[in-house]
């Protein structure tokens, strides 16, 4: 072969080559953007997104579904605060909505692709923190309470100053949630979960530390060591409770006669979320009476949907703390921004966990 044939051999097969590499990058390139629009990104509370509804959804509309979750709502604001932008879901309470809508976080709705918001009752839309449902659609209604182990603690609780009795030191935990926490301290001094008194805040603070040598941990999660045994009571979220009730059954519920907090926990789309279609028919999905169903039956909370009710056995229904009566429901505060004095709450609670 002569020297320019020779050239011209090695000149084609490196062409080649190279073409043939540009191909696979660019085949694995569309396949990566195929597989990232076909992909639901949810952040959420932890219990909150069962298997059953994650899969059947993925079924049903042909996408992966991937589920990360926080343990508060502060985690949730900080996260996306600080630039989190690949996920489509989240799932913040009603304080943090609207907080959330005043920092510019939240995109807006398309009602349009979400027909089946007519099925929630008008109990749980138009409220304080989103009036026309704009960022928010109602997933969960829940309360704060104290979970015990009947078969250790009785007679039954019946006030937050339970949890200060030094007979229980190292059995109880509290919740590690800021708003929730420092509530239990206001409302056994007589105060608002929603003070923006400095003096009342340092009261309650003094109330925690004084608290705090007696606390086995600060969790949110307190499904897990309830279920465990790690302690006999918990300060916990309603849900966490019943749950925890399902396996051990000698668990009990009670929200203290000083009164306690109420939520909504809404589904929400970020303004940075990659899928806002996708994430509007999983909206959509949701409020099926039968998919809003499984969620109730799943989580423990109240359906926003009163056609799921349909759907649900006798025991949830009947339940007094899943669907509390006027005069429980009288006791109950909702949790709001207070603003600027947020920052007051923060270092506050930071202040406590220090010592």
């Amino acid at each position: 072969m002569s020297l320019f044939s020779k050239i011209r051999f090695i000149s084609h097969n490196i062409s080649n080559r190279y073409i043939f590499l540009g191909f696979l990058f660019l085949i694995i390139f569309l396949n990566s953007c195929g597989d990232q629009k076909n992909q639901l990104n949810i952040f959420t509370w932890s219990g909150y997104v069962s298997e059953e509804i994650r899969s059947e959804f993925e079924k049903e509309f042909d996408v992966n579904v991937v589920v990360d979750t926080y343990g508060s709502n502060e985690d949730l604001l900080a996260k996306i605060s600080a630039g989190a932008t690949g996920y489509d879901i989240i799932m913040p309470s009603d304080y943090m909505v609207s907080k959330m809508v005043k920092e510019n976080l939240l995109a807006e709705l398309n009602h349009d692709n979400i027909p089946n918001f007519k099925n929630i009752s008008p109990l749980f839309t138009n409220k304080y923190f989103d009036p026309e449902n704009r960022y928010s659609v109602p997933y969960t209604f829940g309360t704060a309470g104290i979970a015990y182990d009947s078969s250790v603690i009785s007679p039954a609780p019946d006030s937050w100053t339970v949890l200060w009795d030094e007979k229980y030191k190292n059995q109880f935990s509290m919740l590690d949630d800021q708003r929730e926490t420092l509530g239990v301290a206001l409302k056994i001094l007589g105060y608002s979960f929603n003070t923006t008194d400095p003096e009342e805040l340092k009261q309650a603070k003094e109330k925690l530390i004084e608290q705090k040598p007696l606390v086995k941990q600060y969790k949110s999660e307190a499904e897990e060591i309830l279920i465990a045994g790690d302690v006999v009571m918990a300060h916990c979220w309603s849900g966490d409770a019943f749950r925890s009730a399902e396996k051990r059954s000698f668990i009990r519920y009670v929200i203290p006669k000083e009164g306690s907090s109420q939520f909504i926990d809404n589904v929400c789309i970020p303004k940075s979320a990659p899928h806002k279609d996708l994430a509007e028919k999983f909206i959509n999905y949701l409020l099926r009476p039968e998919v809003n169903a499984k969620i109730s039956a799943f989580t423990m909370y109240a359906t926003c949907v009163p056609a799921a009710k349909e759907h649900l056995p006798e025991n949830l229904l009947k339940h007094k703390f899943i669907y509390p009566s006027e005069e429980i429901l009288e006791s109950l505060e909702w949790i709001k921004d207070p603003g600027d004095f947020t920052q007051q709450y923060s270092r506050t609670w930071e202040e406590i966990k220090a010592k």
